[in-house]
Order: structure tokens, then C-alpha cells, then sequence
């Protein structure tokens, strides 16, 4: 059974950090595509970062560049998104997907699947 499922969110004062974990299970990595998403109350579905492993890229979504960075443990068949300097806005569930489709190609609202339940981050100011 194909399954995602996301870890490491909690409640932290702005300026701090968290690192999320997306656990895969029934494929393997080195086939997909891994994005993270967040929605936010009352929000839109937004992207976050995807890595694709087949060509080594990442993509950042605007509100994540220089504060996110997503990483990956191949053994464990696990994404994390290490967030840094976090604001209140970053506040939402956030979500990890997959997709075949190599990032710097993939329509983030149209072309990912198999959506884990979500961790919550809630940053307070």
C-alpha cells in the first residue's frame, strides 16, 4: 500500500524551528517526485519545496526560499523539510505529495497524488 505520512509539526515562537518528516511507504523514492505543501485557514493550497531524486532538483516555493530546505534519507525512504527563521504566516497544515513527473515540470496544483494526513505548525508571535 502506498503511503505517505508527515511528522515534526508543533506549536514555536516566531524565529524558531522545525523539521518535518515524510515517511514513504509501497514505492520507492528514486521513481517520484516529493513536493511539500501547506494550506493555511480560509487559504489555498500552496507549494512548498519538491525535490526530485532522478535529477538531483529542488524547487522552492516563493515563501520557503532561504529559510526551507529539504532533504532527504534514501535508507529510510524518508523527505524532511528543515524550516528556519519561522513566522506566523508559516503557520498551516503542512503536507507532503508525490508525483512522477520531475519538478521543474510538474503543475503543483494539478499532478500530485497520494497525500499524506498533514502535521500541523503553528507559529505564534
Amino acid at each position: 500500500e502506498v503511503q505517505l505520512v508527515e511528522s515534526g509539526g508543533g506549536l514555536v515562537q516566531a524565529g524558531g524551528s522545525l523539521r518535518l518528516s515524510c515517511a514513504a511507504s509501497g514505492f520507492r523514492f528514486d521513481d517520484y517526485s516529493i513536493g511539500w505543501f501547506r494550506q493555511a485557514p480560509g487559504k489555498e493550497r500552496e507549494m512548498v519545496s519538491c525535490f526530485s531524486i532522478s535529477d538531483s532538483t529542488t524547487k522552492y516555493g516563493d515563501s520557503a526560499q532561504g529559510r526551507f530546505t529539504i532533504s532527504w534519507d534514501n535508507a529510510k525512504n524518508t523527505m524532511y523539510l528543515s524550516m528556519n527563521n519561522l513566522k506566523p504566516d508559516d503557520t498551516a497544515v503542512y503536507y507532503c505529495a508525490r508525483t512522477r513527473i520531475l519538478c521543474r515540470y510538474a503543475n503543483f496544483r494539478l499532478d500530485f497524488g497520494s497525500w499524506g494526513q498533514g502535521t500541523q505548525v503553528t507559529v505564534s508571535s
